[in-house]
């Protein structure tokens, strides 16, 4: 239904009100991809809010969407949790009660507060038609106007990504204060990370909340480092270190990896730079933070759902070495449990190597890049990784504004949402009804520092695994080549 709605209110926005700049109606195949889009909380945009939505179909399509996307995926992880923790129980709660309770309890409040903080920093909020301003130097330019705060809000509080504007949380009407861009990036966290302490208080203990918070920070904080490390690194083509090539020099070098890490590690993909433009290993590092699964905080209920996952098949991998049938919680992970984390993990990522190499042999796929060689690759590889990801981010460079790329991410879209929420729930349904064991001296923890180090150990061997063949094609060998005074 959401999918629904959000298209027609595109393929009709041409005769609808709330259409003060007098926009015509979207043609069907962005149409699909956007409604695909918000609707899987991914929120990638083939293209510039300010010229081609109305204010209707940014507020009742794609903020509802915002809210609802966010929702479920909270909806989700509580079932999931309820049939980890329940003891011989039949049933997982009720999803429209769940969904209910995030959005009215959670979300809305949250986002009603964020929206009148970014107003006072001086994100725009109205329903003006654009404005035409006259420049210094005698020159017309037309300024959007539109109810931009509201939506800013969710898209960061429920892991959107969503822009109202074009150039996303890089445009001053979006972002315009370092205080509004700290703001931003402590949403982008805020809910993911808390819901890490909600599950340990579901299952009765903190100290497995705690786990996985601190699996998720390490891998934050990595990833993050080595970013940095790589954009203050000597440029051997441009003769500098500190290249502010695609960043806003409000923000600065910092600021602008900053949210990079976060927005990729968060399944939020809002950017306040342009990625592309971010040294090879930085531009890298932000990829495989969408290809470990967007499990580093990830979305709103999503990340820790696909964490959970992971905690399985750790458990799993971890009962193999012991020879012991593995427990998680008292409860014995069987066939059944593993044979869907296991399609959880691989159909995202089929979607996305397979998809990208299609476009990368295809006319379709490779006259949409601005750059080639490595850079080019990795324009077509990131844009995969997001959609399938749900991450929503873009590399720049690449316009995705084709009917090919168009229909070919949305149907990644679907299943990187999908393909994972599917069989998490199918995990919530099998465990829910098993007995509880005690523990006994041959129980492996998993509410301790070794845990917490075997876990990171598997999602980072997944991802090596998957997807460094590919990484190699990219960023790897672009880097190596940028350290010979090469540049793509």
């Amino acid at each position: 239904m959401g999918f629904l709605i959000v298209f027609l209110l595109q393929i009709f926005q041409g005769s609808l009100p709330l259409n003060p700049a007098g926009l015509a109606s979207v043609e069907p195949a962005l149409a699909f991809n956007t409604a695909t889009s918000f609707m899987t909380n991914t929120n990638w945009q083939s293209y510039a809010g300010e010229t081609t939505l109305s204010y209707l179909t940014q507020m009742v399509g794609l903020a509802v969407q915002n809210f609802v996307s966010a929702a479920t995926g909270i909806a989700v992880v509580i079932a999931l949790t309820r049939g980890l923790a329940r003891k011989s129980a039949t049933t997982l709660g009720n999803f429209w009660q769940d969904i209910v309770r995030s959005t009215l309890y959670v979300l809305l409040p949250l986002s009603i507060v964020l929206a009148l903080i970014l107003v006072s920093q001086g994100v725009i909020q109205n329903f003006n038609a654009p404005v035409v301003a006259t420049t210094l130097t005698g020159e017309t330019q037309t300024l959007p106007q539109g109810p931009a705060a509201s939506q800013v809000a969710i898209k960061q509080l429920g892991t959107n990504g969503g822009g109202f504007f074009n150039v996303n949380s890089a445009h001053p009407y979006e972002n315009p204060t370092p205080l509004s861009n700290f703001l931003q990036v402590f949403a982008i966290l805020l809910i993911p990370a808390a819901l890490t302490f909600t599950y340990g208080k579901m299952v009765g203990s903190t100290r497995q909340g705690w786990v996985i918070f601190a699996a998720m920070l390490i891998l934050l904080l990595v990833g993050f480092s080595v970013m940095l490390i790589a954009e203050y690194t000597p440029n051997p083509v441009f003769g500098t270190a500190s290249a502010m090539e695609g960043k806003e020099t409000r923000f600065g070098i910092m600021n602008s990896i900053l949210w990079g890490a976060t927005t990729t590690a968060a399944s939020n993909g809002s950017v306040n730079a342009m990625h592309s433009s971010f040294s090879p290993l930085a531009g890298g590092i932000a990829m495989l933070n969408i290809m470990l699964g967007e499990v580093i905080f990830g979305g709103v209920g999503a990340g820790l759902y696909g964490m959970l996952i992971f905690v399985i098949l750790t458990v799993f991998i971890a009962g193999l070495m012991v020879g012991r049938t593995p427990e998680y919680l008292g409860k014995k992970i069987e066939a059944r449990e593993i044979k869907m984390a296991i399609i959880a993990v691989l159909l995202p990522s089929a979607a996305i190597l397979l998809f990208a190499a299609l476009a990368s042999v295809t006319e379709a796929g490779l006259s949409s890049r601005a750059n080639t060689g490595p850079h080019g690759f990795s324009e077509i590889l990131y844009a995969f990784t997001s959609a399938a990801g749900n991450n929503g981010s873009a590399f720049a460079g690449l316009n995705a504004n084709t009917p090919f790329y168009n229909i070919l991410l949305g149907i990644a879209m679907w299943i990187g949402r999908f393909g994972v929420i599917l069989p998490a729930l199918a995990i919530a349904g099998s465990m829910v009804g098993k007995r509880v064991a005690p523990p006994s001296p041959g129980t492996f923890p998993t509410d301790s520092p070794l845990f917490v180090g075997l876990l990171i150990a598997v999602i980072l061997i997944v991802g090596a695994l998957t997807f460094f063949p590919a990484l190699a094609l990219g960023p790897i060998v672009e880097q190596l080549l940028l350290n010979a005074g090469r540049a793509f």
